[in-house]
């Protein structure tokens, strides 16, 4: 059904005007949230409603004219040219927002940072440019962003949006390092044996203590 594809372009659409800061957001968001909440709940496919009524089916549902326009042209076309458009003007903005957002910084947080000059948006314009141009769309640049954070995170390392585009060619290879949990009972290491089917303590002095208490009191620890 049209209905999930329409929905789904509009809630981009609705990220895109908040990434943007639209002079009209509030008015054009609550347009999209109406559209989005009937095309959610509407059992029918759109498409079907327009072929029989037109624009005018569309606008019956309590669509507003202009987002009824864009369904009219989505079923026609398979794209809408506004959403093309927008995702275009924003893609600069977007990957410096998944680039805080990777760190932990919210949208909102991170409007109210620049505005405070906290954070200095426009030092962050010429790297996301670079990064754009290295990975060839949004999509791609933001899937780098998180494969450099999630490599980065698990080894405690800051990184700038600089190391995504430094480490490009090296992307596949970066992996998460690997978290591993071993067991302790009372600060002491364990180990099960597959031969015996039993767990043992290692004593300070490197003896194999066969374990009798309940596993419940195993203590497993993230060793780094």
């Amino acid at each position: 059904m049209a209905n999930q594809e329409i929905s789904k372009i509009f809630r981009e659409i609705t990220e895109l005007l908040e990434l943007k800061g639209d002079k009209a957001l509030m008015f054009k968001l609550n347009a999209y949230k109406k559209a989005i909440n009937i095309l959610d709940n509407l059992k029918i496919d759109i498409a079907d409603i327009y072929k029989e009524k037109g624009l005018k089916g569309i606008k019956e549902l309590g669509i507003g004219e202009k987002n009824a326009k864009k369904i009219e042209e989505f079923i026609k076309k398979g794209q809408m040219k506004d959403f093309e458009e927008l995702k275009e003007e924003t893609a600069i903005q977007n990957i410096i927002a998944h680039y805080f957002e990777s760190k932990g910084v919210g949208l909102q947080e991170l409007k109210n940072n620049a505005k405070k000059r906290k954070i200095i948006y426009s030092r962050f314009t010429k790297p996301a440019k670079q990064l754009l141009e290295l990975a060839g769309s949004v999509e791609k640049a933001k899937e780098a962003i998180d494969k450099v954070a999630s490599w980065a995170n698990t080894r405690k390392l800051d990184y700038a949006i600089e190391t995504v585009f430094k480490k490009w060619l090296e992307l596949d290879r970066l992996k998460p390092k690997e978290i591993v949990k071993k067991p302790f009972y009372r600060g002491d290491p364990m180990i099960f044996s597959t031969v015996k089917k039993k767990w043992f303590v290692i004593s300070k002095y490197g003896e194999w203590l066969e374990f009798a208490d309940k596993e419940s009191t195993i203590e497993w620890k993230i060793i780094e």
